[in-house]
C-alpha cells in the first residue's frame, strides 16, 4: 500500500506542472470572462454587474449577427475542403510517392504551415491586389477583365477561404500521411490477392481504419476555423463592409478599440458554447458511427 501511495503521489507530482499551467491559461480565463461578461467592465471603470444585459446586446447585435454568418460559412468551406484535399493528397503520397519526390511534394506542402499567417495575408492581398496582382495579371491574358478580389463583398470571404485552405492543408496532410502509414501493409496485400483495386482499398480499409484520424483533423479544423482572426483581419480587415467580419474580430474590436471588455467577454463565451455544442454533436456523430461498424 506505502509502495502504490508513493507512486500516486508521484504521479501527481509529474502532472502537477501540467495542471498549473491549464488551471492559469485556460480554466481561470474562462471563469474570469464568464464573470465580466455579467458585468459593464471598460478597464477604466469599476465593473458592476449587469446580469445577462451584454447577452441581450449580443444576440440583437446586426454586427454580431453577421459576424456568426461570415464565421459559420468560413467553417462549413474550409473544413470539408482541407480533410478532403488533405486525405486525398495523403493517400496519393503513401501509395504512389514513397520516394524523393514524395519527400519533397511533403515538405514543399508543409511550408505554409510554418508561414505565420499575418505575412500569409500580405502576400495574398498582394497576389489578389488589382495594382499588378498576380492573378488578374494571368486573367488579363486570357482576355478577362480586372476583378476586385478582395474589394467585392460577393468574393472577399471565398479568398480568405482559400487562403486559409492553402495554409492548414499541408498540416493535416502530415496527420493523415502518418496514420496511412501506421497501417498494416498485410491488409492490402491481402486486398491485392482478392483483386480488390486501389480505389477500393482506399474505401474498404483506409478510411474504416482513419476514424480516429478523421475526428481529430475535423475536430481541430473546426475549431481553428472558429477563431479565425489573422488572415481576416490582415487582408480585408473585415470589409468590404462587413463581409469578412468574423466572431473572434468582433471581439478584439470591442476588446482592443471601443473598450467594452465585458460586452467583449459575452462574445466570447458565446463562441466558447458554439463550439462545445458542436464538439458534442460531433462525439455523438462518431460514437455512433463507430457503434455501427461494429
Amino acid at each position: 500500500m506505502k509502495r502504490r501511495r508513493r507512486e500516486m503521489i508521484q504521479g501527481y507530482i509529474y502532472i502537477l506542472p501540467s495542471l498549473f499551467f491549464m488551471v492559469c491559461f485556460c480554466l481561470l480565463p474562462i471563469f474570469m470572462s464568464t464573470y465580466f461578461s455579467l458585468t459593464d467592465y471598460d478597464i477604466m471603470t469599476k465593473a458592476d454587474f449587469i446580469g445577462l444585459e451584454n447577452y441581450k446586446k449580443v444576440f440583437s447585435d446586426k454586427y454580431v449577427v453577421d459576424a456568426l454568418k461570415n464565421t459559420f460559412i468560413y467553417v462549413i468551406v474550409t473544413v470539408p475542403v482541407q480533410t478532403f484535399l488533405a486525405l486525398v493528397f495523403a493517400a496519393f503520397l503513401a501509395d504512389k510517392m514513397q520516394n524523393i519526390v514524395g519527400n519533397f511534394l511533403r515538405s514543399a506542402m508543409f511550408i505554409p504551415v510554418i508561414a505565420s499567417s499575418v505575412t500569409a495575408g500580405a502576400i495574398w492581398r498582394t497576389i489578389f491586389g488589382t495594382d499588378g496582382g498576380i492573378i488578374n495579371t494571368i486573367l488579363g491574358l486570357f482576355g478577362v477583365g480586372e476583378i476586385n478580389w478582395l474589394g467585392s463583398s460577393k468574393t472577399a470571404l471565398i479568398c480568405v477561404c482559400v487562403v486559409a485552405i492553402w495554409k492548414n492543408v499541408g498540416y493535416f496532410l502530415v496527420i493523415y500521411y502518418a496514420g496511412i502509414m501506421g497501417l498494416s501493409p498485410e491488409l492490402y496485400e491481402a486486398a491485392k490477392v482478392d483483386g480488390a483495386t486501389s480505389i477500393q482499398s482506399f474505401f474498404k480499409i483506409t478510411m474504416p481504419l482513419l476514424k480516429p484520424i478523421n475526428y481529430l483533423v475535423i475536430t481541430l479544423g473546426i475549431i481553428w476555423s472558429f477563431q479565425v482572426f489573422d488572415l481576416s483581419y490582415t487582408m480585408t480587415n473585415g470589409g468590404p463592409g462587413r463581409s469578412t467580419v468574423t466572431l473572434v474580430m468582433g471581439i478584439y474590436n470591442a476588446a482592443f478599440k471601443e473598450y467594452r471588455m465585458g460586452y467583449a467577454c459575452a462574445m466570447a463565451i458565446l463562441l466558447l458554447i458554439i463550439i462545445l455544442i458542436i464538439n458534442i454533436v460531433e462525439n455523438v456523430f462518431f460514437k455512433e458511427k463507430n457503434e455501427a461498424a461494429r
